[in-house]
């Protein structure tokens, strides 16, 4: 069996062009889908096994592409036939140069291409490092393209309505035109051909199948990347691109290679899903001998392998072939799995870092704990899903690729473990400082029958440098406080500043010990860590507290056209433009680096998506904090 990952810009036609391929031998395709909207289809052509995986479209739906392309023989780009659509493309582009698995680009609706073809190649080529060369060229009459010719056998095929195209002679107006265009696909073949390369110094015509041989080489070595037309709804094109597929993609065996792991990786996990009173159910595809039910896979045998019914029994897996494992639990999406252990993906097929952050917690109080469970098992299915606790409510914050991620995982919630949740905004991440120094003199003193409570301290407080953090010591002479109580008087001091006096936690300040006095009997660890607290607070409260937001370092990967525009974007979010440079890289890529308050960041997620019609994505990492100048939000 072979695999091929189709992906491309949303509305492009993917869905559509996986049904036209998967209908062309007039089979009964199985398809499955799984959550996040992926899906594998099953079919024969001529009598061959194949499946194909579709990965949705937009920026919040690539985070599941990493393992479906790490298991993929090859990929193919669909893309619009607009120039100004392949600034979509670029990060599908950008992720298959960094795979380096083979990929064809099909400009689909081709019916509707207002724009030369060749205008559209050069578009997307500003986003690609490898050359896209067109192997077809459209027949045009009038303005309507009316079929395509093969640069390689140089065949003219005519398009018709739902059936296949029909050979007919090369149009005479066109000649020039073919001949043009095919002796700029033979210079680019040349360059990774010597032969090729003689012949075409010598002016010989090289053979058809000559060249087609060169293709297939080019092809699965990424060197090139080949560009075919056609309209995927109409079945035009179609029977070319999939005999391309079949004559030139690579088998598993390369997929393998071009994996980290070497001969110890047994499959690879591509898509996941939890379902109800099924289980998780975990796409593989075996990449070598020795997948089975009940073999050790990860370090624990596999529970049962299954056709992608999720009925139908089998045994095992032949290298390439893909199914189901159910009721094994242990696999997780997005690794690469051993019979003793499991890998990490390699750094490319890893999801961007989940920048959307929401609080949810459930409608029904009675739910908390099977929302806590529920949600750590659909990160197992959900590589770009990402949670971890608010430090003050207790509630779950979910770190989505976006809002209609977060939405995905409320209604998996709530379809498939039946809990409702609600949603809220992460509350601000501000602090508190001291602009001056103090002394407080505090004792703690309570009496009420058998042994009472007494400790006396007088502790300054003072201003450190920005995250300079905290600092405790002890100047206390003559045995005023015990040895054995001042680590108590440190916990009291670090107990006080968990919450300042504008109710958030208390950075960069100092703390003395200067003096004090105890009580043979009524003194105690628990007395002087009390009175430690209250000096400290009532220190806090006169020292002219500051409060401080935390002023993150941002990353934004954005294509180049739209670098510029994102200037007059930071300043609107008080941020502090650093500049910004080409990709090392990336063809076509600019990093726009920016210091922004950390409370921006989920305007810059919502602004960022229209800024560059969803095709940018950020990193941020704390900088330094700063004074908060304006009304803080309400805590």
């Amino acid at each position: 069996m072979r695999v091929f990952t189709v992906l491309g810009p949303s509305h492009s036609g993917k869905t559509t062009l996986v049904e036209a391929l998967a209908g062309l031998d007039g089979g009964k395709p199985r398809k499955l889908d799984f959550f996040g909207g992926a899906t594998a289809t099953v079919f024969d052509f001529m009598d061959e096994p194949w499946a194909a995986f579709d990965i949705p479209g937009g920026m919040e739906n690539i985070a599941e592409a990493g393992p479906v392309l790490a298991a993929s023989d090859a990929a193919v780009l669909c893309v619009p036939p607009e120039t100004d659509a392949a600034v979509l493309s670029a990060p599908y582009l950008r992720v298959l140069e960094e795979a380096g698995l083979p990929v064809l680009i099909f400009v689909n609706r081709i019916d509707t291409a207002a724009d030369r073809i060749s205008d559209i190649v050069s578009a997307l080529q500003t986003y690609c490092a490898h050359g896209i060369v067109l192997r077809q060229v459209p027949m045009r009459q009038g303005d309507q393209i009316v079929g395509a010719v093969d640069l390689i056998s140089e065949r003219a095929w005519e398009y018709h309505e739902g059936t296949r195209s029909s050979l007919v002679e090369l149009p005479e107006g066109m000649r020039d035109r073919e001949q043009e265009a095919r002796a700029e696909l033979l210079e680019q073949l040349a360059d990774f051909d010597d032969a090729l390369l003689e012949q075409l110094i010598e002016d010989q015509r090289p053979m058809t199948g000559e060249v087609y041989d060169v293709a297939t080489k080019v092809l699965q070595h990424h060197d090139l990347v080949p560009a075919l037309l056609g309209a995927a709804s109409h079945g035009n094109g179609i029977l070319r691109l999939m005999k391309t597929l079949r004559h030139e993609v690579p088998g598993v065996d390369e997929v393998k290679a071009r994996l980290p792991g070497g001969d110890a990786v047994l499959a690879v996990g591509c898509m996941a899903d939890q379902v109800k009173h099924l289980g998780k159910t975990v796409l593989v595809r075996a990449l070598d001998d020795g997948l089975a039910a009940g073999a050790p896979l990860c370090g624990t045998s596999v529970g049962n392998l299954t056709e992608i019914d999720a009925r139908t029994q089998i045994q095992s897996l032949n290298p390439g072939e893909i199914g189901l494992t159910v009721k094994t639990d242990h696999l997780t999406l997005g690794s690469l799995y051993a019979s003793d252990g499991a890998a990490d993906m390699p750094g490319w097929a890893q999801p961007h870092v989940p920048v959307h952050r929401w609080m949810v917690s459930p409608v029904h109080e009675k739910d908390e704990t099977r929302l806590s469970t529920a949600l750590a098992r659909l990160t197992e299915i959900d590589p770009g899903l990402g949670i971890d606790q608010d430090e003050n409510s207790g509630h779950a914050i979910l770190s989505t690729q976006g809002p209609l991620h977060l939405r995905r995982v409320i209604d998996k919630l709530a379809d498939w473990v039946g809990i409702e949740v609600v949603t809220e905004e992460v509350p601000a991440t501000l602090y508190e400082t001291i602009s001056k120094p103090v002394e407080k003199h505090h004792r703690h003193r309570k009496q009420s029958g058998g042994a009472g409570q007494f400790a006396d301290v007088l502790i300054a407080v003072a201003p450190r440098e920005r995250g300079a953090g905290f600092a405790f010591s002890e100047e206390v002479k003559g045995g005023a406080v015990p040895r054995n109580y001042i680590p108590a008087v440190e916990a009291g001091a670090q107990d006080a500043l968990k919450e300042g006096p504008n109710g958030y936690p208390v950075v960069d300040v100092a703390v003395v010990l200067k003096d004090g006095k105890h009580h043979a009997v009524d003194s105690s660890d628990f007395a002087f860590r009390t009175a430690g607290k209250n000096a400290v607070r009532e220190a806090l409260a006169e020292a002219r507290p500051l409060l401080l937001q935390p002023i993150m370092r941002v990353e934004i990967h954005v294509p180049s056209v739209f670098a510029g525009g994102l200037v007059p974007v930071i300043s609107g979010l008080k941020g502090q433009v650093l500049g910004f440079e080409t990709h090392p890289d990336h063809a076509g890529w600019d990093v726009f680096r920016t210091l922004l308050p950390k409370s921006a960041e989920p305007e810059l997620f919502r602004t960022l998506g229209g800024a560059t019609r969803g095709t940018a994505w950020f990193t941020a990492e704390l900088d330094h904090y700063e004074e908060l100048r304006e009304a803080a939000p309400a805590h």
